[in-house]
């Protein structure tokens, strides 16, 4: 946990001190580009149809991705992972959030519980780029929250932490998504 809040303010710290020196910059390069600056809100704010879409806008966009999104809203890591990046993040769909036990999800939404929100959304995410085909077979990967996940290849595909599998594999701007159909609980 301290190292995910550690990494998370050096990230802050380097965007706001590169905010203040480069707003104007940005104003010009944004409007000659047609992208609207953000009235309100970080990174993921910014109106831009054109790039490639980053990590968290390619989430919102996918409807089975929903309490994911809403996920790293309320642990407020929309803006983290906005940001350059770059970050491989494992993705639990819809159902695979539905598969925790009953009253698990609502409860980890409470604002009380935003910091275990924080670990296990930080054990779905890999700072760096891992393609499918850069995993394999008895590799270990260190989350964001300090502990990390193994890889197993069966019948020729990543499988994490023995029973988890990829589903789809979608690059972003600032990384790559990999949709799971389990929430990878730290041990």
């Amino acid at each position: 946990m301290k190292k995910s809040i550690m990494i998370l303010a050096v990230l802050a710290l380097a965007f706001t001190s590169c905010a203040k020196t480069e707003t104007a910059a940005e104003t010009t390069t944004t409007e000659s580009a047609g992208i609207e600056p953000a009235a309100t809100g970080g990174q993921e704010a910014v109106v831009d149809n054109d790039s490639a879409p980053d990590i968290v806008k390619l989430a919102v966009s996918n409807p089975d991705l929903s309490t994911l999104v809403k996920g790293v809203q309320a642990a407020g890591l929309a803006t983290s992972l906005s940001n350059a990046g770059p970050f491989t993040v494992f993705a639990p769909t819809n159902e695979a959030f539905a598969k925790l036990p009953a009253g698990a999800l609502d409860d980890l939404m409470k604002p009380e519980n935003k910091d275990k929100l924080n670990d296990i959304l930080g054990h779905h995410t890999y700072v760096g780029v891992i393609k499918t085909d850069y995993l394999t077979d008895g590799q270990s990967l260190g989350m964001v929250d300090g502990t990390p996940i193994s890889i197993k290849m069966v019948d020729g595909k990543p499988v994490i932490n023995g029973t988890i599998n990829i589903l789809a594999s979608v690059p972003a701007a600032n990384g790559i998504v990999h949709v799971v159909d389990s929430v990878i609980l730290p041990n």
